[in-house]
């Protein structure tokens, strides 16, 4: 009887060390990820281990969230080491992914970059230096590893209920922290957490990763304001009405253009900003000649833009709907996200006008959604990348000089007037490539030979830019037809990591975002804009101006009707020219950190507006039968380019994956 007792002894001692085993690794793994992700995250040992001293709740929390995400690996794997092998990768990706983009553009990783598929691609030409190669080369070193040891280590399987029982349980933990069920709010409450949203990077270096990620998943759906429901809004509806009937008759004025519409064409320049703004940096000549002569002669100023480094359809969206992005969560990407139905839009509002409305673009139309938004926002017409016949290349991208010619093209081949909404690609970045083999124009400075050259090809395309705008004018002015050019930049350049150029130049005091002043967060978001017509319209400087404000000024500028929403935007800029997340402006120029109480009734009736136009009942447009609040897609969207053949067969159409904007 010995022999037997002894042989059912082994599979229940084999058990008992498997459960050992299995239960030390659920101890200590979210431990070692949080440790690495946050190394990661952060790019500093001292740092990572300070915060860890520093946080041990915060710590302990962000181990909690990957035990649970490794439960859910281990549940559906079934293997031990293959799902540790799984967490670390998933986790420590996320962990660069967010790195990276704090270094290119300050802002972390979010949940709804998830869903940013072909986009995300285009980030991957900025990481693959040595340094970013190294450290991904170790992670995956890492993951083959433990995937090798699985081969030949004993599974450490679990039983096929225990597997469904874990993993209910890290689903349900996962989703409440997400959502932010009441007892999942009591505990993260507990352990310290404290949600930043209007500083996401603060956020993350606060509170870890692991948990600003998932606290960030409930600001995937935006709340409803408090106090919106259809009597609000009608009462909102008849306020706009008195004071758009008001603001008219204050503002009417004798017709500049004589009865003739003109030409409006709004050109955004890709990161177009000043150079010659670094206060410890010299040129060889002037990169921006025409931009500087007509900040002298015409209506100008500075836009203040809800990015730095990327996401240009944000800029377009704030340009074209008069909405503002400091209602939507940080990071999100409205395109992408939640334009699925018709958008009140200035194409829409000129059609309505007897216009022709396009948006040219000079790269893919599936970027960032464009093809299908344009749609909802009532463009008759998309001009994207493959509608250029054998353009002309600067680099990787078709040159702003070829945009020029499309627009000069398309408003002289169509009889009725046209709004066309520009968006340029040529000094898209990165800026470290020598694009141009050699630049002209020289830059004197205390620089690094890295950091020169990257601001000598970024100056070059400044200057081709600044040229492409000046042949616009030198076509119109010859012309004589009625034309408005409004010209502006998206958002600042990225200049390097951690934003080198500018703190070698002396521009800012430091690379970290979360330590800027208010002074210095308002020039790190403030583009120039010129405007040039050959009409006398009149003159004036705006030291700054939110996009979302812009569309609204320019129709008020050249004395058109305004819709009621639109003239609401007039009205709050003159009170608060400046809006963003973590930054107003007043009338007086006074900056704060946030809506001060003297603003708050009239920003809470903004945001009332935005979000019944873009994701609540549409009250407003019930309330006032203005053809702006009630556009629809045109039967014809686009007909005239789907009906030709593809064209440009001569051009090798697959550019590098430096593509356009970077994902944030």
């Amino acid at each position: 009887m010995r022999p037997r007792r002894r042989k059912q002894a082994g599979p229940a001692l084999n058990r008992l060390w498997s459960t050992f085993f299995i239960v030390l690794a659920c101890a200590v793994v979210p431990l070692v990820l949080v440790f690495g992700v946050e190394f990661i995250q952060r790019g500093n040992l001292h740092e990572t281990w300070a915060w860890l001293i520093q946080n041990p709740k915060l710590f302990t929390m962000n181990a909690l969230l990957d035990l649970f995400v490794f439960l859910l690996i281990y549940a559906l794997l079934g293997n031990l080491l293959p799902s540790v092998a799984l967490s670390i990768l998933l986790l420590c990706s996320m962990s660069f992914i967010s790195y990276f983009k704090v270094k290119l553009i300050g802002e972390p990783f979010f949940p709804w970059d998830i869903f940013l598929n072909k986009e995300s691609m285009n980030v991957l030409p900025l990481v693959t230096n040595q340094s970013a190669l190294l450290r991904i080369g170790t992670m995956l070193g890492a993951v083959f590893v433990l995937l090798l040891m699985s081969f030949l280590l004993p599974r450490l399987r679990l039983r096929i209920k225990t597997r469904v029982a874990v993993g209910l349980v890290a689903v349900f933990a996962v989703y409440s922290f997400g959502v932010n069920a009441p007892w999942a709010s009591r505990f993260m409450d507990r352990m310290g957490a404290n949600e930043i949203v209007w500083n996401q990077s603060e956020n993350y270096g606060n509170n870890g990763m692991a948990l600003a990620f998932t606290m960030n998943v409930k600001n995937a759906i935006v709340p409803k304001p408090a106090g919106y429901d259809e009597p609000t809004m009608a009462n909102l509806a008849q306020m706009l009405m008195m004071n758009q009937s008001g603001l008219q008759t204050a503002s009417a004025k004798a017709d500049p253009f004589n009865g003739k519409q003109p030409n409006v064409i709004f050109i955004m320049s890709e990161a177009f900003w000043d150079p010659t703004l670094l206060p410890n940096v010299t040129f060889s000549e002037d990169p921006a000649p025409t931009v500087h002569r007509l900040q002298q002669e015409s209506t100008s100023g500075y836009l203040l833009s809800p990015q730095f480094g990327g996401g240009t359809s944000n800029v377009e969206y704030e340009v074209l709907t008069g909405q503002s992005m400091s209602f939507l969560p940080a990071g999100s990407v409205p395109y992408q996200q939640y334009i699925s139905q018709p958008l009140p839009s200035l194409a829409g509002y000129f059609e309505e006008q007897g216009y022709k409305s396009m948006a040219i673009h000079s790269y893919e139309g599936w970027f960032w959604n464009r093809e299908n938004v344009y749609k909802e926002m009532g463009f008759e017409s998309f001009m994207s990348k493959d509608q250029f016949s054998n353009p002309q290349y600067k680099g990787d991208f078709i040159s702003d000089d070829e945009v020029a010619n499309s627009i000069i093209q398309q408003v002289d081949s169509t009889d009725k007037p046209m709004f066309i909404y520009t968006v340029t690609m040529q000094n898209h970045g990165p800026y470290d490539d020598q694009r141009y083999g050699s630049n002209p124009i020289q830059v004197e400075g205390n620089l690094t030979p890295e950091a020169k050259d990257t601001l000598e090809t970024y100056t070059q395309g400044v200057q081709d830019a600044d040229a492409s705008l000046q042949k616009l004018i030198d076509h119109f002015d010859e012309t004589g037809e009625p034309t408005v050019i409004v010209f502006y930049g998206d958002h600042l350049p990225m200049l390097g990591y951690d934003y080198d150029v500018y703190t070698q130049a002396g521009f800012i005091q430091t690379g970290k975002s979360q330590d800027w002043t208010l002074e210095e967060l308002k020039k790190m978001h403030s583009v120039p804009f010129v405007t040039w017509s050959n009409v006398d319209l009149p003159q004036e400087q705006l030291p700054v101006l939110s996009n979302s404000f812009l569309g609204a000024y320019m129709l008020s500028h050249m004395g058109m009707q305004l819709p009621e929403t639109l003239a609401y935007n007039v009205e709050l800029s003159q009170k608060m020219p400046g809006m963003l997340r973590n930054l107003v402006v007043d009338a007086n120029q006074n900056l704060y950190p946030a809506v001060p109480d003297s603003l708050k009734e009239d920003v809470d009736k903004y945001r009332q507006l935005q979000y019944d136009g873009l994701f609540g009942k549409q009250y407003l447009a019930k309330y006032i039968g203005s053809p702006y609040l009630q556009q629809n897609v045109l039967p014809n969207y686009n007909q005239e380019f789907v009906e030709k053949a593809p064209v440009d067969e001569d051009i090798d159409g697959s550019l590098n994956a430096s593509g356009e904007e970077n994902p944030n």
